[in-house]
């Protein structure tokens, strides 16, 4: 229910949209710390298990397309029925198969539970985008997304070491899925107590805080998705082939850097677990850097494009420029470091990239949102067996050379991107 608000539009903002954000933050940490678990026990697993590598890279896929196919049913659960009830359902959904996992006996049982726990994740990006797209104005939405990824990023990024670390050598692989279920299931009780769809809805918000996140203009939505008119929108469909590269690319590094460091660079699993997440750390300040520099573009220049096209441009060039010499390097210390600069200029580009979805998809960013998700992460799902493939036939480095030409690719698909192409007027 709406609360009365009493105070004028000339006091001070409330800070409501800023605990918003930290609560999406925080549900972006959770997702890429679920998934890294595996990626981190993966070795343990494969070795107590039986199962291998080719077979596990089919795990890793049956998680990847369930999560890709179901990026719009996620996006339209959220423009439907809100991002309160939504987030709090798919969250607790995941989280529960996140623990299940734990109970796996085999690569066929692993396969089950990755598809359900991939159907639940597939909502989470697009649900938190239409979650932000009522709370954040249009200048902070670059910095919004990439502060969001950023959160996902470090969530990777400490998952390795506290899993390789202090889990596993004292509990085994499967306390950590039991773990970080229950973290999941907490964080959506919060986010339930706490978040509402709109800032008129929350009884925190006072006048000014509300007319500053609107900018004066009421927006209303009828709670019916125009598929029709976003399916048709060919701007859209650049941006979703664009993210599909992208997204290979970033489940190269998420799914398959701490196999690759084991079994290219010959690491134990204590240094697997501290190097594997610095890539991912980098990825950190890529992902606040370049959302916050495309941002300030926009204030500066007031052209949309110039702020999200040729900043995101830069950051896929730095990528692939990064990528040749890490492969090539003899040394494992200096590999990493190239890694860590590839991977900081493929994350400078995400939250751009999201950012384009809340410019042109408005109120019905949740499913403009899911349609870029759902391509890019079918992606993520050819990647999981291309890898595997290619890495057992040809050695590692071929699959992350493959990655560099990507990123020229998704460079010149910016260039056809517009952001001021409005799906709805």
């Amino acid at each position: 229910m709406v609360q009365p608000v009493q105070a004028s539009s000339s006091a001070r903002p409330t800070h409501v949209r800023h605990i918003v954000l930290g609560l999406t933050v925080a549900a972006y940490m959770i997702t890429y710390m679920d998934r890294q678990v595996l990626a981190t026990t993966r070795p343990a697993i494969m070795a107590e298990l039986g199962i291998s590598l080719i077979a596990m890279g089919w795990v890793t896929f049956a998680f990847r397309i369930a999560y890709a196919l179901f990026q719009v049913p996620g996006g339209w659960l959220g423009d439907t029925i809100g991002a309160r009830r939504a987030l709090t359902m798919v969250v607790s959904w995941w989280s529960v198969f996140t623990a299940l996992t734990a109970l796996a006996w085999s690569a066929a049982s692993m396969i089950v539970i990755q598809v359900f726990f991939g159907l639940g994740e597939a909502g989470a990006f697009p649900i938190a985008t239409r979650s932000l797209s009522r709370w954040m104005r249009p200048t902070e939405r670059g910095f919004a997304q990439g502060i969001t990824h950023a959160g996902s990023r470090l969530g990777g990024a400490i998952t390795p070491p506290i899993v390789a670390l202090a889990i596993v050598p004292f509990f085994g692989w499967r306390a950590a899925f039991y773990a970080f279920g229950v973290l999941g299931v907490v964080w959506s009780a919060v986010w339930f107590y706490y978040y509402r769809d709109t800032p008129e809805e929350h009884s925190g918000v006072n006048e000014a805080e509300r007319e500053l996140i609107s900018g004066g203009i009421k927006r209303k939505s009828t709670g019916k998705v125009p598929w029709r008119q976003i399916l048709s929108h060919g701007n859209l469909w650049v941006l979703s082939v664009m993210y599909f590269f992208y997204n290979y690319n970033l489940n190269v590094y998420q799914d398959w850097f701490p196999t690759y460091l084991r079994q290219s660079r010959g690491m134990t699993l204590a240094q697997m677990g501290i190097y594997a997440s610095l890539p991912l750390m980098a990825g950190v300040i890529g992902d606040l850097a370049g959302g916050w520099f495309s941002d300030m573009v926009l204030r500066r220049t007031g052209n949309v494009n110039r702020a999200r096209r040729w900043v995101a441009i830069a950051g896929f060039l730095l990528s692939a420029a990064a990528t040749v010499p890490a492969v090539l390097a003899h040394d494992p210390k200096i590999s990493v470091a190239c890694y860590c600069v590839a991977f900081f200029g493929l994350e400078w580009t995400v939250g751009i990239s999201w950012a384009v979805t809340l410019d042109i998809g408005g109120d019905y960013a949740g499913s403009v949102s899911a349609v870029m998700n759902m391509l890019g992460n079918i992606g993520g799902a050819v990647a999981a067996t291309v890898v595997t493939y290619t890495a057992a036939r040809y050695g590692w480095n071929v699959p992350f050379l493959m990655t560099a030409g990507l990123c020229i690719i998704a460079a010149v698909l910016y260039l056809k991107i517009d952001a001021s192409r409005k799906v709805f007027g």
